[in-house]
């Protein structure tokens, strides 16, 4: 079954470039903004759907946000790995099989300080919506 990437052109494009060069291209989005290809199984379709996230490792894990630029519903990949928490990762070359969990309260302070040190946008996508933006933890299965 063929993988469905994002449906926002210009992330489908990084996607591509990055799956194209083994991460050589895409890996770094932004001088210093490093980003993962997250894979999970769609809830409604079953098929598998990839998209990009800026990410920063934590320990042998990686933490990526479910921001959704500050919208008022949790992205699709969220309520995907919520559904079946088994998802494919890449990180430049490495690919491997991850369970994905929703950060503790207790592990939440230190990872989002974690993560608006890369991308301190965090902060604001947060002041804009009514939800708890979720921190995903993703461990090698």
């Amino acid at each position: 079954m063929s993988v469905v990437d994002s449906p926002v052109d210009w992330v489908k494009q990084h996607i591509q470039r990055y799956v194209e060069t083994n991460g050589a291209e895409g890996h770094e989005w932004r001088p210093g903004v490093f980003t993962l290809l997250l894979t999970t199984t769609g809830r409604k379709s079953g098929r598998p759907r990839r998209t990009a996230l800026i990410y920063q490792p934590h320990g042998d894990a990686y933490v990526v946000v479910a921001s959704q630029g500050g919208a008022p519903d949790h992205p699709a990949w969220f309520k995907n790995l919520v559904e079946d928490d088994s998802v494919e990762v890449q990180v430049a070359a490495d690919k491997f099989r991850a369970r994905a969990r929703v950060a503790t309260p207790e592990e939440r302070p230190a990872l989002w300080a974690l993560m608006t040190e890369v991308w301190p946008a965090y902060d604001e996508y947060a002041a804009k919506t009514d939800r708890e933006i979720p921190l995903v933890v993703l461990e090698r299965a």
